[in-house]
């Protein structure tokens, strides 16, 4: 008689299945929450202030019920706690203060600035501290949900929690991603320069666009930008096109005086990308030394040309 067939997943490698509760029903927590839904835990439990956050909770945990942060806690074994990051230290030190924190409970918060230490209140109450950031964006709608299946996560824990920090987050869909906890500043640092920034970057292209009289900025820009940042992933600073590139000031200061009469706003923002694109073009070998003083002229200049050889950038450095 043959043996029943193994489960690939060994549950010795997982934690059992848990309740969850939500502290801070904004864009993360309730995605999150129904992933782990998905996988077979139950939601039980979330908290929510705002109409929006009320909403969110709704749309992707219907029928959990919403109460009080310490109500949270005391009915669920895995606490989600999404709340900003400035708002994470206070939470965690009042819900210690008020007894809410029980031991043995599985404590997660969300942020990515912060590693477990913020979590210590809790922690010296008898909770289990995790730090689970996923590396996503979210629009607090149902395909959040969907966007977790790859996407990584980066996972700061106890040693003692390694194993469950990192199921949870397979079991999430995600990919997890070890964090040391005095390294969670910088790394969240990276993430904002390359994520946040870039919407805003996105953003300010589009209305230059419309300014410039294209009808379909978004239509313009999405081959050129998913094909730059294809190239980005793939090849690093080796993929740097453009003007400041090729150490073609004259270009870059006729975009920076077109800037300064059309939108004096933006002006700022593409001379500090410029002046980084240029260090990293000439420390890369991708900008010609030559051509580095005329443009790095222009860009310490702001906006004018003269002087310089060829009608280059007056002022060098």
């Amino acid at each position: 008689m043959n043996p029943p067939p193994q489960d690939p997943f060994d549950p010795r490698d997982r934690p059992a299945r848990l309740t969850v509760g939500v502290v801070g029903a904004g864009r993360v927590g309730p995605a999150l929450a129904a992933s782990l839904k998905l996988a077979g835990h139950r939601p039980v439990a979330v908290s929510g202030v705002s109409d929006a956050s009320v909403r969110r909770a709704a749309a992707l945990l219907p029928d959990i019920p919403l109460v009080t942060p310490a109500e949270v806690l005391a009915r669920a074994e895995l606490v989600l706690l999404t709340v900003p990051d400035d708002a994470l230290p206070g939470l965690v030190e009042g819900l210690a203060e008020t007894g809410a924190v029980r031991p043995g409970v599985l404590l997660a918060h969300t942020s990515g600035r912060y590693g477990v230490k913020v979590l210590d209140p809790a922690r010296r109450a008898g909770a289990l501290p995790l730090a689970l950031h996923p590396a996503m964006t979210f629009t607090g709608s149902p395909v959040d949900v969907q966007r977790l299946a790859g996407c990584s996560f980066g996972v700061t824990a106890p040693d003692e929690l390694r194993l469950a920090a990192e199921a949870l987050v397979i079991e999430m869909g995600g990919e997890p991603e070890w964090i040391a906890e005095e390294a969670r500043p910088l790394y969240h640092a990276a993430l904002a320069i390359g994520a946040n920034h870039l919407v805003t970057l996105v953003a300010q292209a589009m209305e230059l666009l419309r300014t410039a009289g294209v009808a379909a900025p978004d239509r313009m820009l999405g081959p050129l930008l998913g094909a730059a940042l294809d190239n980005a992933l793939r090849s690093g600073d080796a993929a740097l096109t453009g003007p400041v590139a090729r150490g073609d000031a004259g270009t870059v200061a006729a975009h920076v005086a077109e800037l300064r009469a059309h939108a004096p706003a933006a002006v700022a923002g593409y001379l500090a990308m410029a002046r980084t694109t240029a260090d990293r073009a000439l420390a890369n070998g991708l900008l010609k030394p030559e051509l580095a003083e005329d443009l790095l002229g222009v860009l310490a200049g702001g906006d004018s040309l003269g002087g310089a050889r060829g009608g280059g950038a007056g002022g060098t450095r």
